[in-house]
């Protein structure tokens, strides 16, 4: 089982810590990372393996927004097959 998160907002120091180490702390793997900055603005886009998660998945969703708050970015969780069926032309 795999899901996407997407980490927007301002660039500060910190941010890809941050993420990664919930991910760690929920025994979720990170399979693939994009991160770009344009101009002042981050954005990033991470595959993980949620298989041997050791939380719920909403579980993880609550993490990753609260440390999005905390840090003034939007960080969202979602199933792979719902994110490309969002995303489908």
């Amino acid at each position: 089982m795999r899901a996407v998160i997407t980490v927007i907002g301002k660039d500060k120091v910190g941010i890809i810590a941050g993420v990664s180490a919930i991910l760690a702390n929920c025994n979720v793997n990170i399979l693939d990372i994009s991160q770009t900055t344009m101009q002042d603005i981050f954005t990033m886009i991470t595959l993980v393996d949620i298989s041997k998660m050791s939380v719920g998945f909403s579980e993880l969703s609550d993490r990753l927004e609260e440390k999005g708050k905390e840090l003034g970015l939007e960080i969202k969780a979602q199933h792979e097959d719902i994110f490309n069926s969002m995303h489908r032309i």
